[in-house]
């Protein structure tokens, strides 16, 4: 049986639609915080099973029987590393063959803060003895199209990442990378360094957003305390926006970028062009 943690988020809900295509319903255990939200999942006749990243005794259970985890990291920064550890502990007492983690894009020499949980799972896997491979995975176009409707309205996108590439994918390309990833053999010890095909700049994204909204949309980049200030007043918790704010600045120093084309190779397609996605939410 194949298992996938936060079963119901935005990256593991489109895993298993992935993996449905290949893998028996049957096969397939939803791990999930509220089984509630898993209702859509039990009626395909998935498994779905309680567990949270904080509790090593009920993914211990929850892990019963299974061969391969997907191990999708946890939305918690700062408490992923412990959380991490929980269950890759559970998946060691319960005897799962195989592990596949969805790691950040070039991880062990990133610029990006969030690389600091992200090495420290990938140690923890290695200490664990199980067979595992790394999802690194770049990132989502998705995170940067959230700001498009207010930049569409104010006509300024905001940044800190300068003129530096993002070599981004949408949650469906890497999801299907990890669906075939856990549901085939041969790649335990396998690390992909996973990201789009194109790069392109902030400034390029918001000249695609003008193009095909009809909207003049300039960039405007930002220090990183001004990205974080501005993120904060509209709203977002200081600590997501400190996050993004150093992602950004990250991004300008090429933490973002991978043009080996990895990720289009392993899903045997090209991934989903920039101008595409933004077609897609307009």
């Amino acid at each position: 049986m194949i298992a996938i943690t936060g079963a119901t988020g935005q990256l593991g809900h489109l895993v298993i639609e992935q993996l449905l295509k290949t893998v028996p319903a049957s096969q397939i255990v939803a791990i999930v915080r509220n089984p509630a939200k898993a209702q859509a999942l039990s009626q395909q006749g998935i498994v779905v099973r309680q567990a949270d990243y904080t509790d090593e005794a009920a993914f211990t259970a929850a892990l019963s029987g299974v061969d391969k985890l997907l191990l999708i990291s946890s939305s918690e920064v700062g408490q992923r590393a412990t959380q991490h550890q929980n269950v890759i502990n559970a998946a060691k007492t319960a005897g799962v063959k195989f592990t596949a983690y969805t790691s950040l894009l070039h991880a062990d020499n990133s610029p990006l803060g969030l690389h600091v949980e992200h090495v420290a799972t990938e140690k923890a896997l290695a200490a664990s003895g199980i067979p595992y491979a790394l999802l690194r995975n770049g990132w989502y176009t998705e995170n940067y199209l959230a700001s498009a409707p207010p930049a569409l309205e104010h006509g300024v996108f905001i940044g800190g990442a300068g003129e530096g590439k993002i070599a981004s994918a949408t949650r469906a390309d890497y999801a299907a990378a990890a669906a075939k990833v856990i549901a085939e053999e041969g790649h335990a010890g396998k690390v992909y360094e996973l990201a789009g095909d194109h790069g392109w700049t902030l400034s390029e994204l918001a000249a695609e957003l003008g193009k095909q909204s009809g909207k003049p949309v300039a960039y405007q980049n930002l220090s990183e305390a001004d990205f974080a200030a501005a993120l904060k007043s509209v709203g977002l918790p200081a600590g997501l926006a400190d996050m993004l704010a150093d992602s950004d600045v990250g991004a300008s120093k090429g933490g973002l970028f991978d043009d080996s084309h990895t990720l289009s190779k392993l899903i045997g397609r090209a991934t989903t062009p920039l101008a595409q996605s933004i077609k897609a939410i307009l």
